[in-house]
């Protein structure tokens, strides 16, 4: 086995893994939320088998990994989205009349404005998964020249062909890279894969080659937050009107809009394939059958945490209300950590004595955390407001009063029902099943209470109103503390969860 805290493989080639994790910016190298869930299912499934096929964007994003090699992963596969951009110029060679086929067959299911049909899509799939689209063909064909072109005569509306030109090679060479690292992989039984996007077209290619059943678990769902990546992103290159027009919404202009009908696209192929379609809570279930997803095919299983561990925290708390706030979650725009601190302006007017915690790393989007630490400084909060990084939940979480989510989209977050265990009311933006977690589910579940609050996205001043109620009366916290502990321990064990995975795995398998 190579050093586990550098990339390569784990295992020797011809390995072969009862289950085939397909995992798109994640575990190993990211701690935390769908990372530390991907752990769980490893760590928590002894008797099966694993290879992971890992699908990241820049290489230099991952350097050293975040968590233990577990010896039931036999092997890992690392691919990355910005090496197929970089494609070694090879001798000319005609493209075969399959590839011209399969080069419009391309453009029209991820690219054509209008609705593709199931048949196209599984002409392209067939066509990544035998190999017959090469990197050639798609990079320096004319056949490929051509495609682009008469796409962009017909359908562009966007003057800049540049624009268009690059942002065509950048959506399909990635494609046909993730097709080439999926031949490479050992055999599974079983393929599972922890989204849709590049991670869920890896399941799909590997499905048509391995024919085996194919499991797709959505945490939050992947086109939902593309979409919301890509109305802000500043590195998708508009015309010059657009460019100088600020009062334009986002989330238009052509390019952008092909980047979202692209990975629109990718979800619907993934929908179409993966049997069964698992998501976190009922409400993500709809939105999938919403995005193409048969309704008989989904399904809800919820995470769920290790009660025992988390239960034992309850005793290391300090008598009283902490006078902390706590936000646990990467320094990213999702999580809105700026109305967090906004939040925290009007809390510590109230009570001064009162800390706000930010909990999390700031590496990963270095210009939002300068902006975060910035807004600290331009309200006066430096001696109120701590950065403190990456920390240990468990160590961390029984010092807080209270937690709170400004998050602008989750699923179900684990830390939720870590902060309950361990005795911590929640306040959180109605995102994803918060609600839900909150004031409960079912009529059973409602009858347990409230175990916060729930308050707009983006709303600085409720979310205060929300945490000062909390802090001020000690009889209403006590009641939000209970509700929670009962509701985590009635509804989200770790076993519970384990087992209905084992389960679905067996089945899959036809036995285990």
């Amino acid at each position: 086995m190579t050093d586990q805290n550098r990339s390569g493989p784990v295992a020797q080639h011809g390995d072969q893994a009862d289950v085939c994790l397909l995992l798109e910016g994640t575990w190993p190298y990211v701690r935390g939320g769908v990372s530390g869930w991907i752990n769980q299912i490893i760590l928590g499934l002894p008797n099966v088998t694993f290879s992971v096929l890992f699908i990241g964007g820049q290489r230099e994003s991952y350097g050293e990994r975040h968590y233990v090699i577990p010896p039931n992963v036999k092997h890992i596969e690392e691919v990355f989205i910005e090496d197929a951009w970089q494609f070694a110029p090879r001798a000319e060679q005609a493209p075969s009349d399959g590839s011209v086929r399969d080069l419009a067959n391309m453009y029209r299911y991820f690219h054509h404005p209008q609705k593709p049909d199931e048949i196209t899509g599984d002409a392209v799939l067939g066509a990544l998964a035998s190999g017959q689209l090469t990197m050639q063909d798609v990079l320096r064909s004319r056949a490929s020249w051509e495609a682009i072109t008469e796409g962009y005569l017909n359908h562009c509306s966007d003057p800049s062909f540049i624009n268009y030109f690059w942002t065509m090679r950048t959506m399909q060479s990635p494609m046909v890279m993730i097709a080439e690292a999926a031949a490479r992989m050992p055999r599974a039984r079983l393929l599972h894969a922890i989204s849709t996007g590049y991670a869920g077209l890896a399941g799909c290619i590997l499905k048509r080659r391995w024919q085996c059943k194919f499991i797709l678990s959505e945490h939050g769902i992947y086109t939902k937050e593309r979409k919301i990546d890509l109305a802000q992103a500043s590195w998708i290159a508009e015309n010059a009107d657009e460019a100088l027009n600020s009062s334009l919404d986002p989330s238009s202009g052509y390019i952008r809009s092909m980047w979202i009908r692209f990975f629109e696209r990718i979800g619907l192929m993934v929908y179409r394939n993966a049997d069964p379609i698992i998501a976190l809570y009922d409400g993500n279930r709809q939105r999938q059958v919403l995005d193409g997803a048969d309704p008989d095919r989904t399904r809800v299983i919820p995470n769920g945490i290790d009660l025992e561990r988390w239960n034992a925290l309850r005793q290391t708390r300090a008598e009283g209300i902490a006078p902390v706030v706590g936000l646990i979650g990467r320094v990213v725009p999702i999580k809105d950590v700026k109305t967090f601190i906004r939040a925290m302006r009007t809390i510590v007017s109230e009570l001064p004595e009162m800390e706000g915690w930010i909990i999390g790393p700031e590496d990963e989007d270095i210009e939002y955390a300068a902006e975060c630490h910035s807004l600290v400084a331009s309200m006066g909060l430096e001696k109120n407001v701590r950065f403190l990084g990456f920390q240990k939940a468990d160590e961390i979480i029984p010092r807080l009063g209270v937690m709170v989510l400004t998050s602008i989209s989750e699923a179900q977050p684990l830390v939720i029902l870590e902060a309950w265990c361990a005795g911590t009311p929640v306040v959180s933006s109605d995102v994803g099943s918060c609600r839900e977690l909150i004031e409960g589910g079912t009529a059973e579940d409602r009858d347990l209470g409230q175990a916060g609050e729930v308050v707009a996205i983006a709303d600085p001043q409720a979310t205060a109103s929300a945490v000062l109620r909390l802090l001020r009366n000690p009889e209403r916290w006590q009641t939000a503390q209970t509700a929670g502990v009962a509701r985590a321990n009635r509804y989200y064990g770790e076993a519970l969860m384990l087992e209905r995975y084992r389960k679905l795995y067996s089945n899959s398998m036809g036995n285990l």
